[in-house]
């Protein structure tokens, strides 16, 4: 078993956004965004983009909200609560792409503390995101988020061409960052032979982060996990290298501490970190 992760360390319980979906098994979603928030002792808010039906066995069903109905609860949201970053996931509908721009666009959130997942398919190739939702993601989201975090399914759609592997993941993300100055792209790497993870700043420096394959079901809700440890720690001050290494370190070892959950690929442990030893 891992060690325990190590604290962050704030001066307040810092409350932190999660836009995106409900996963009913709390895989991914809403719900494990608030189980790694809580990890990092962050306090967790959560505004719900679509409801699904699905399990460890994959996605069956999904219901777009009233995108009137997301406005209005980030809205609600935001007049009550210091809300002092954002982690953006699976959106669902053009609507609600359109709903998050303009909040964002009015909340005053820094967007270095903005990451976005963009979830556009489900990993059993299901479309979480239709045409219309991804180009509004692409015109009127991706311009006012600091951070992106795609698979390399996820970077293929978003710069319309194939990412067949590793020597292609930068001339992706520069692609990127040449359209959307100002972003910061971090390409999870769990599809790659070697699970390593690449870095291409909004200056332009590349990082790559090794990584280790484990042998497990325990992968629901990786990119999830991911992207919310990472807003954790930029939100907690950490360099965005830095920051993305430890997000690495944390999913890695939320895997090795997963306990079996569903007939499917299970959840990770996400709490596994405020467990007594």
């Amino acid at each position: 078993m891992s060690q325990p992760y190590p604290e962050i360390s704030t001066p307040d319980r810092l409350a932190v956004l999660t836009i995106a979906g409900f996963d009913p098994s709390s895989g991914a979603g809403v719900t494990a965004d608030l189980k790694v928030f809580a990890a990092h002792r962050f306090y967790g808010v959560a505004a719900i983009t679509a409801l699904t039906v699905q399990s460890t066995q994959g996605v069956q069903r999904l219901e777009p909200l009233n995108p009137a109905m997301l406005a209005d609860t980030l809205n609600c949201l935001a007049d009550d609560i210091n809300i002092t970053g954002v982690k953006i996931g699976m959106l669902a509908a053009a609507g609600a792409v359109t709903a998050v721009a303009h909040f964002l666009a009015g909340s005053g959130i820094p967007r270095e503390r903005t990451v976005l997942d963009p979830v556009i398919r489900s990993s059993s190739g299901r479309a979480l995101l239709d045409a219309e939702g991804l180009g509004r993601l692409q015109g009127e989201l991706l311009p006012q988020v600091g951070w992106l975090t795609p698979n390399l399914d996820e970077l293929a759609e978003l710069v319309a061409h194939p990412v067949s592997g590793r020597d292609s993941i930068p001339k992706a993300a520069h692609a990127l960052l040449s359209r959307y100055p100002g972003l910061n792209v971090v390409v999870t790497g769990g599809h790659l032979d070697a699970p390593d993870d690449f870095l291409l700043t909004s200056s332009g420096v590349e990082h790559w982060f090794a990584g280790r394959k484990i042998e497990t079901a325990a992968t629901h809700g990786t990119g999830c996990t991911f992207s919310s440890a990472l807003l954790c720690q930029l939100v907690s001050g950490l360099p965005g290298p830095e920051a993305v290494s430890a997000a690495k370190r944390y999913v890695r070892a939320a895997i090795e501490n997963a306990y079996p959950i569903g007939k499917g690929k299970g959840p990770l442990h996400h709490l596994y970190n405020l467990e007594k030893p």
